[in-house]
């Protein structure tokens, strides 16, 4: 009988061990559940589906997203979202952030058309957002409604630069990295373009950033050996997928949806993408080549100019054109292995025009991006710093395409041999990587 009434005294302690047990841990888990904000007492549910897109439809707008940046330079927002919207039916929208696995609340988004429309019915635009307290936040969506639940198709943006106190001399990748807006219409000028890349190599630069729609099959087997070198970075652009593209810079007159491709979404995309990597981004097209005419590369170039022009973001580089009808007479770089390749031979056009006094002559850019908030194709829109329009003495763009001054004789152009200076490396480097690529062999073309 004791041996009975012990074994009772034991489970009831056993009990009332195991209930006081319990009543502290419920105690404790709801204090702990009332510290930590809304945002992290959320179902970790996110995100269910993040965009590996480089263009991504916003569910129910007409609107397209290309990336979301971490940029804490405008107060009062924390990420910068780049997208193509259409102007005539924007509507309010609300960002909600995936904390690190957990659903924040959701904030007000601030929507900034670009300026720069030219008239069509899609513009670039930024979409900014602000991040709420306490939130690590690695992902983004837009909402049309405040705090309205994720559907389960919602699309989530991965968040790109967010380093935090990076120090620009240590941690930058490259001095100097090329933007080129868009390869379309199957777009195949072989030879120009790896003498273009090969001349940025010996002038200082270490990657070049491509959105590619499309481009003809003897380019495409060369972009896929700078791609494997790491030198050029390739970024699928889908644009006519989603929109009608035009393929002309005014509305008026070429009509379509949106701008050359959507050229002014990529150029501010690549600015970003660039941002923590890049000392310079070069703004061009792949035709051109911003060159330094007193140094022998473009770093001694920009630090000269920095030193002079110090606190200045935007380098605006004067557009010279070289006729490709007038050809070098006594044909020294008509190259017998390059006879037969697709595109142009610039060393064989030496001949400049010199701009007109009387007419608009566009620049193109060398900037400092993370002095950059917006820019167009020839003229930055929201920077911060100064500006300077570097004389032509120092640097120009060698331009080679069709005549934009037709009448002018041969007598009437300035003779230019600047790309000479190089040949002697260029030459051999244009022909490795053209042989690499399986368009060239040692007799001539292959």
């Amino acid at each position: 009988m004791d041996e009975i009434k012990g074994l009772r005294r034991k489970l009831f302690l056993l009990f009332i061990i195991t209930f006081v047990s319990i009543f502290i841990f419920t105690v404790s888990s709801s204090r702990r559940n009332r510290s930590i904000p809304n945002h992290r007492r959320a179902t970790s549910i996110c995100p269910s589906h993040v965009s590996d897109q480089t263009i991504t439809p916003l569910n129910n707008t007409k609107h397209l997203l290309v990336s979301a940046f971490k940029d804490q330079r405008v107060k009062g927002f924390d990420i910068r979202i780049i997208g193509v919207f259409r102007r005539d039916s924007i509507q309010p929208l609300h960002c909600r952030f995936c904390c690190e696995g957990s659903l924040s609340i959701t904030t007000p988004a601030n929507i900034l058309q670009h300026s720069d429309n030219f008239g069509f019915p899609f513009v670039a635009t930024d979409v900014m957002c602000p991040i709420p307290e306490n939130c690590n936040a690695t992902h983004v969506t837009l909402l049309p409604q405040p705090e309205s639940g994720i559907a389960s198709n919602q699309i989530w943006l991965p968040i790109r630069n967010r380093k935090t106190n990076m120090d620009e001399e240590e941690k930058l990748q490259f001095n100097f990295t090329v933007c080129i807006s868009n390869l379309f219409g199957d777009y195949n000028n072989v030879l120009q373009f790896a003498q273009t890349l090969e001349m940025y190599r010996l002038l200082g630069v270490g990657r070049v950033v491509i959105y590619n729609t499309s481009c003809g099959p003897e380019l495409d087997r060369l972009l896929q050996i700078y791609s494997q070198d790491g030198f050029l970075e390739i970024v699928p652009w889908p644009i006519h997928q989603h929109l009608n593209p035009s393929k002309g810079w005014l509305f008026s007159e070429h009509g379509g949806d949106v701008h050359y491709f959507g050229q002014l979404a990529t150029l501010n995309e690549c600015i970003y993408r660039s941002m923590e990597r890049s000392r310079y981004v070069l703004l061009n097209d792949i035709d051109e080549i911003i060159m330094p005419y007193q140094h022998d590369n473009l770093m001694s170039m920009m630090n000269m100019l920095e030193e002079q022009h110090p606190n200045t973001g935007v380098f605006l580089i004067k557009n010279h054109i070289f006729p490709k009808k007038h050809f070098e007479p006594s044909g020294r770089f008509h190259l017998p292995q390059w006879i037969g390749l697709p595109g142009v031979n610039i060393l064989e056009h030496i001949y400049r025009e010199e701009p007109s006094i009387n007419a608009y002559h566009p620049h193109k850019m060398i900037l400092q991006p993370r002095l950059v908030e917006q820019t167009s194709v020839h003229e930055v829109i929201k920077h911060m710093g100064n500006h300077f329009q570097v004389p032509q003495e120092i640097c120009r763009i060698i331009h080679v395409r069709v005549a934009l001054q037709r009448a002018l004789t041969l007598e009437e152009l300035n003779v230019d041999k600047r790309l000479w200076d190089f040949h002697e490396k260029l030459v051999p480097n244009v022909d490795k990587v053209l042989k690499r690529a399986g368009l060239l062999n040692s007799e001539g073309q292959g």
